[in-house]
């Protein structure tokens, strides 16, 4: 087997064990809900912990990827992960969950910093595109979550049982992976932060993956809530599992539909598909027509965080690391601050009022789409 299959095999193997561990909790939020008899507008609050330590990692994940060659800060970072990530479902005060929670979104962001940037340097190594694949096994790997979170609700066992045990795995997996991972992928330019006049290429990029991280940090955290709330559902991961594996095949397809119709036509076409399926899981929350309208969000907003992630390692101004590490910031106040918001909407007005706005801002990413592909009509 070539090697740069198997730094591939290696780098899919820790994007897949990411979304394990990141649905694993998400999908126990109901749970979590429950233990601390928090209302939309508390949980809320709670999850606002998570954007403002990320935020507060910038400097940090900046430095390490372009500092060191990626796996380290990547190795590194997992650790952390799995620690916290256990730490969540041990904490038995608001106090504990609000630090578990911190620590574990700070240590997320550096393992998907180092991820991420491994992933832009092995595309370049491959001919064909396959960053999408990177991503789809993320996805795939958040629909295992699920699908054992789901077994682990059916069978009684508690929240702290579960995320132990998803952390041991997930760390003693990715031990086994790092001696494949890409070595020497640090470069030795554009790896400075530069204040002043925000580069264009940057912003709108970073604009546009904004609002594609918040839909999705919506349906991770709030998915299953409104199919147990609004859809009146009793088994609440449903929802979540099917928008996560739409988002799978989506991911995994694109990369063979985007030089077709071109990264402008695939942000339209995915706009489209975001309003359309939260209209109807607004206007018809049923069973079966709410899950229609999750898969379409899934397929829709799937392909946007693979294409602005390559877009991105573009850039004429920053090198990847710290192109990745400036624009992944957009996406992590997205997935991380779009629940608190969301849930502050819910319990001023209603849960459904949310998911209505959210399908609004899917309009949103047209008129970005097409201010940044006017700086560069060569951009495909």
């Amino acid at each position: 087997m070539e090697l740069k299959v198997k730094q591939r095999i290696a780098l899919i193997i820790y994007f897949f064990l990411s979304g394990f561990g990141f649905s694993s909790w998400t999908s126990r939020i109901p749970t979590i809900k429950d233990s601390f008899n928090l209302n939309e507008g508390e949980l809320g609050s709670v999850l606002l912990a998570m954007p403002i330590s990320s935020v507060l990692g910038l400097p940090l994940s900046a430095w390490l990827v372009t500092r060191f060659h990626s796996r380290w800060p990547l190795i590194t970072g997992l650790l952390l992960y799995c620690i916290f990530l256990a730490f969540i479902g041990h904490a038995t005060t608001i106090f504990q969950l609000i630090i578990a929670l911190s620590f574990y979104a700070f240590s997320m962001r550096i393992t998907n910093i180092s991820m991420l940037t491994q992933s832009i340097s092995i595309q370049k190594i491959f001919i064909k595109k396959i960053n999408g694949s990177f991503h789809g096994f993320w996805c795939v790997g958040g629909i295992v979550g699920v699908g054992v979170s789901t077994w682990m609700v059916g069978i009684g066992i508690d929240i702290y049982l579960h995320l132990s045990f998803a952390a041991i795995a997930i760390f003693l997996i990715g031990v086994g992976a790092f001696s494949y991972l890409l070595k020497d992928d640090r470069t030795e330019t554009g790896n400075k932060l530069i204040l002043g006049k925000p580069d264009p290429h940057i912003l709108s990029l970073g604009f546009i993956l904004l609002l594609a991280a918040f839909f999705e940090g919506g349906m991770f955290d709030w998915s299953g809530l409104y199919f147990k709330e609004v859809v009146g559902e009793e088994i609440f991961t449903t929802g979540y599992l099917i928008f996560m594996a739409s988002m799978a095949i989506s991911r995994f397809v694109s990369d063979s539909i985007i030089p077709k119709i071109g990264t402008k036509g695939m942000f339209n076409v995915s706009a489209f598909l975001i309003v359309t399926g939260f209209g109807l899981a607004v206007i018809f929350p049923t069973f079966w027509i709410a899950l229609i309208g999750f898969m379409l969000v899934g397929f829709g907003t799937a392909s946007v965080v693979p294409m602005i992630f390559i877009l991105a390692g573009t850039s004429k101004k920053y090198s990847p690391g710290m192109a990745i590490s400036i624009i992944a910031t957009y996406a992590m106040v997205g997935m991380l601050g779009g629940p608190p918001i969301i849930g502050y909407i819910a319990h001023v007005f209603s849960l459904k009022v949310s998911f209505v706005l959210m399908g609004l801002m899917g309009l949103v990413i047209i008129p970005i789409s097409k201010y940044f592909h006017g700086l560069d009509e060569n951009i495909r």
